[in-house]
């Protein structure tokens, strides 16, 4: 799929790591260094722009090994990026550690994943049927 893409940053754009890899890693784009402090989030810009095709959107999702490591997060994981979003791409990072984080420009910090959207139409009844789980939520099947 080709996706139309404006880049305002110094970095390349968003790549596969590998040839199976889902999500593409994103890079901050800052004239400065943010110092992210212990359960502060931010907004941090990418330069990124993009014109997703009908019918599809993004996902932005932490990178496992920021996560992992030092604890950072996307504080809306996963965050959406409609089709019809023109805006330049902002990732809402959190810290979830006990300690600052330092974010420089280039830094890889979340990744995308492009995905296919179906779209509901809903028939309104006055009942559903059974089914095997039923109304049970949270915990239901209990541990094993």
């Amino acid at each position: 799929m080709d996706v139309k893409i404006v880049n305002r940053s110094r970095h390349p754009l968003p790549a596969y790591g590998t040839p199976l890899s889902a999500g593409m890693d994103l890079r901050a784009h800052l004239d400065k260094p943010i110092l992210l402090k212990p359960l502060e989030r931010r907004l941090v810009p990418t330069g990124l722009f993009m014109e997703l095709p009908d019918g599809f959107e993004a996902q932005i999702r932490p990178r496992s090994g920021l996560a992992l490591k030092k604890g950072i997060s996307v504080a809306n994981s996963p965050g959406t990026i409609d089709a019809d979003y023109r805006g330049e791409i902002g990732i809402i990072l959190i810290n979830l550690s006990d300690i600052s984080f330092v974010i420089n420009d280039g830094e890889r910090i979340c990744q995308m994943v492009i995905n296919k959207v179906e779209k509901v139409s809903w028939t309104q009844v006055a009942s559903l049927e059974d089914s095997e789980r039923g109304a049970g939520g949270f915990g239901h099947t209990g541990s094993q």
